[in-house]
């Protein structure tokens, strides 16, 4: 048998060495961490939370190279002003919630909507005449405080509600299920699974988005100051996020029902379902500017008309720079 020469020895014995070293390398180079990013949801986490949730139960924030924590929202903490501080990287709202933080002097936007339509509805009990928005023009109404500067606007200069209408809501059921001619603010993704209970026929419920209240809802927001220095954290949290939603607006969304029901068990399944049947039969998630231009999607003319709408209310003044409170650079798919 011919042995090899030193020279040929040496060089098989330094490759061998080097594919050694090359595997060692692989083996115990430390995966790359994951970035920690602090997002604020509007309320307890519930059904209308589905893609944030699904997006975290099933990877698709760590495939974004995202370690993302939801923090719950309530009745004490305002998120928008947390964000602004930067106590939370970013957090969820509405066309509102951006356009309100600019009109105070803080620089902040909206970089995706993943509800094209606002879930807010006016419900009314069965068999008292109501059908439709202009059914209610003149019957008095149940309106929250803070609702009564947002979609009443809307109502009073498209279709010509008056405050002489308005009556106190206390988010409570009892004076509208007392009351067989009662009107008052609800959510179409609740109203007949929580009020319906309680009553001989499901309550009527008014979608106000199908009547041209183009509000932007489940908004994903954050400062100008931190989309500019994580321009690339924000576009995986958008596009993992999308992915969240279209789970759950055509797949399965059972992980992100467990993971929802493990933090809050209120309403159980029953009402997380309901919320999903209501959010895909109205197109809540999937429908508008989704439907063309993917889940999440935004558009100039909308921003344009909702600003219009509140500006003629004089909710904003109509010097505001409304194009400030909002961004499209994350939102649509391509």
């Amino acid at each position: 048998m011919k042995l090899p020469s030193r020279s040929g020895l040496a060089s098989a014995t330094k490759g061998s060495l080097g594919a050694c070293a090359l595997v060692w390398t692989f083996i115990a180079a430390p995966a790359l961490a994951l970035e920690k990013v602090s997002f604020g949801l509007n309320w307890v986490p519930q059904g209308e939370h589905c893609g944030f949730f699904q997006a975290q139960a099933q990877g698709y924030y760590k495939d974004a190279g995202l370690d993302v924590e939801l923090r719950p929202g309530n009745p004490n903490l305002n998120m928008p002003l947390l964000v602004a501080a930067g106590e939370i990287d970013m957090g969820m709202g509405s066309s509102f919630t951006t356009l309100n933080l600019v009109n105070r002097g803080i620089k902040a936007r909206t970089v995706a909507a993943f509800f094209q339509k606002d879930p807010q509805t006016l419900v009314a009990h069965a068999g008292q005449g109501v059908s439709k928005l202009e059914d209610l023009k003149d019957r008095p109404i149940m309106v929250g405080q803070f609702s009564r500067s947002e979609f009443w606007q809307f109502l009073k200069i498209r279709y010509g509600f008056s405050d002489e209408q308005l009556r106190p809501y206390s988010y409570s059921a009892a004076p509208f299920l007392a009351d067989p001619r009662a009107v008052q603010q609800g959510y179409i993704t609740e109203d007949a699974a929580l009020l319906g209970k309680a009553l001989a026929e499901p309550p009527v419920s008014i979608l106000l988005a199908d009547y041209g209240y183009d509000n932007y809802a489940t908004t994903v927001f954050a400062t100008d100051a931190y989309i500019a220095a994580h321009a690339s954290t924000v576009r995986g949290f958008v596009n993992a996020t999308r992915r969240g939603y279209e789970d759950c607006a055509k797949g399965d969304a059972t992980p992100a029902m467990k993971a929802i029901l493990a933090v809050n068990p209120s309403g159980g399944e029953d009402l997380f379902k309901f919320k999903l049947d209501q959010m895909r039969k109205r197109g809540l998630v999937d429908g508008g500017d989704a439907a063309k231009l993917g889940i999440g999607a935004m558009t100039d003319a909308r921003w344009a008309s909702f600003f219009d709408t509140m500006a003629t209310a004089g909710i904003y003044p109509r010097s505001l720079d409304f194009k400030a409170a909002y961004t499209l650079q994350f939102s649509n798919q391509e």
